[in-house]
């Protein structure tokens, strides 16, 4: 039996979604740093790592490598190419249905995507009761930046939303750098903003519109921000030990060419 929530929630499914202007939100631009290749924000003159390049750089790689060798590195670069460009659009629809603007894509992959976006819509939108800011650059002075899909009342709970698509359906355990996004999304803002984010959600679907939903309050929040902030640690650490490395390369090629 449905109680009064989700009968609020039933009959909010497809409604635009009403803008509370609480936070005035600091732009950022996102840019390829030169040096390394990977991607950095720039906010108030300072460049900061994205969370998905400090991620990237210290999670264990042996399962991507053991997939590669199992599809090959051609089949491999296919798949991952069609799944960003799908997840793009996907994402471009979903900011258009919150910030009601239109927004179509017409393209094999954007119709593949269209009806992934609108079941996000239906279901995992629908306890959204406002939102304060889609497609939000978020940072944390001197550490890190990121952008993260939607900040919003969800539930009566303050959230950091991200938005997946994934080719198969998920477990909780495969998806640990998705948490740790969440959690350092959720404390940069919290920093910046004197707000209290109490709640992430990660809301994922497959092209066949298998829809699923994590999320994580509290308690668990905080176990993921402590979290993130040992990745963090270990990311400085590689940087440092890449700069050590490079001054060593770099007085060898002094000594031989004295």
């Amino acid at each position: 039996m449905m109680n009064d929530k989700d009968i609020e929630d039933y009959h909010n499914i497809g409604k635009a979604i009403k803008y509370n202007s609480k936070y005035n939100y600091h732009d950022g631009k996102q840019i390829t740093d030169e040096e390394t290749g990977k991607r950095v924000y720039e906010i108030n003159s300072y460049r900061l790592p994205s969370v998905t390049t400090i991620l990237g750089a210290t999670k264990d790689q042996q399962f991507l490598k053991d997939w590669k060798a199992k599809v090959g590195e051609q089949e491999a670069d296919r798949i991952k190419n069609i799944s960003s460009k799908r997840g793009t659009s996907m994402h471009k629809f979903l900011e258009s249905f919150i910030t009601d603007v239109g927004y179509d894509d017409l393209t094999e992959l954007g119709q593949a995507a269209k009806p992934m976006a609108k079941k996000i819509m239906e279901v995992g939108l629908a306890p959204v009761d406002e939102y304060y800011g889609s497609e939000v650059t978020l940072h944390y002075p001197g550490l890190y930046a990121g952008q993260t899909d939607l900040v919003c009342l969800h539930n009566d709970l303050e959230t950091i939303v991200d938005s997946k698509q994934a080719n198969r359906p998920k477990k909780k355990e495969w998806i640990e750098n998705y948490y740790l996004q969440i959690a350092a999304y959720a404390m940069a803002h919290d920093y910046v903003y004197e707000s209290q984010i109490r709640q992430g959600v990660i809301m994922v679907c497959t092209p066949d519109l298998y829809y699923q939903e994590f999320r994580i309050t509290d308690h668990e929040l905080r176990t993921w921000k402590h979290r993130f902030l040992k990745r963090l640690d270990m990311y400085h650490d590689l940087k440092f030990d890449e700069k050590e490395q490079a001054n060593i390369k770099m007085k060898e090629e002094d000594f031989k060419n004295e």
